[in-house]
């Protein structure tokens, strides 16, 4: 479903990847960590076209979105789904605003959009009674599930995950990871998490490290605690 072949972006004279390949199993959920500053969230901005990279391919579905224009691309977007780290709701505009407004810009009218909002609301366990409220009226838990539940709006094959429970308290992260577990089974979702948190390794059934600008390990999420490559071993344990 999606391929990376030798992916490499520099930005001024800073190559931030600089040759990842990468082949994400469908259905599947793949995490990829790395330290801070390793460009995960730049990667994952490659992998649905939001950036381009300097050289190297990007396939989804066998085509390659490197090589497509605007208007070629919108058409991937409709496959992938992409949840930002901070859930990016438009302040001004009600939950059923924001969920509505792709919908709304193909010119649906409310009568249309109303039920298939409602529905994605009920995927992610959210009650029609926020329909009419602000974000700023919303809980960190609540805006991650609008933000998901948005994201299916299009019924996508594909979701990105960016950084998905930054800001949360455990209790709250280990629901919102729980929803994206549920949603990828439920869905046949293929789901791909950047991500700095250990526990999402519970519900991953792959794990990539981004290191040094390459993917320098991808494996079964199980048995990556048995890893003795030093690299691996101490990042999963936080050991400098």
């Amino acid at each position: 479903m999606i391929k990376l072949e030798n992916v490499c972006k520099k930005f001024n004279n800073k190559w931030i990847t600089k040759g990842v390949t990468l082949t994400i199993p469908p259905g599947k959920m793949t995490v990829i960590v790395g330290k801070s500053g390793e460009g995960k969230s730049v990667l994952l901005k490659q992998m649905i076209g939001l950036i381009k990279p300097t050289k190297g391919s990007i396939f989804i579905d066998e085509t390659d979105i490197t090589k497509l224009n605007q208007s070629e691309l919108n058409g991937v977007f409709e496959k992938v789904g992409y949840v930002f780290q901070f859930a990016a709701l438009l302040d001004s505009l009600t939950v059923f605003e924001n969920m509505a407004l792709s919908l709304t810009e193909k010119g649906f009218s409310k009568k249309e959009t109303l039920p298939i909002v409602k529905e994605k609301l009920t995927l992610v366990n959210l009650s029609q009674d926020i329909l009419s409220k602000y974000p700023s009226e919303l809980s960190g838990g609540m805006l991650k599930r609008v933000g998901l539940a948005r994201t299916l709006i299009h019924n996508p094959k594909i979701i990105l995950y960016d950084e998905p429970v930054t800001g949360l308290d455990p209790i709250t992260a280990r629901v919102v990871h729980e929803l994206m577990n549920e949603t990828q089974k439920k869905l046949n979702i293929t789901s791909v998490v950047v991500s700095h948190n250990i526990e999402s390794f519970k519900y991953a059934d792959h794990i990539a490290l981004l290191q040094d600008g390459v993917i320098s390990y991808f494996g079964d999420a199980q048995t990556i605690w048995e890893e003795t490559d030093p690299d691996i071993y101490n990042f999963i344990r936080g050991i400098n």
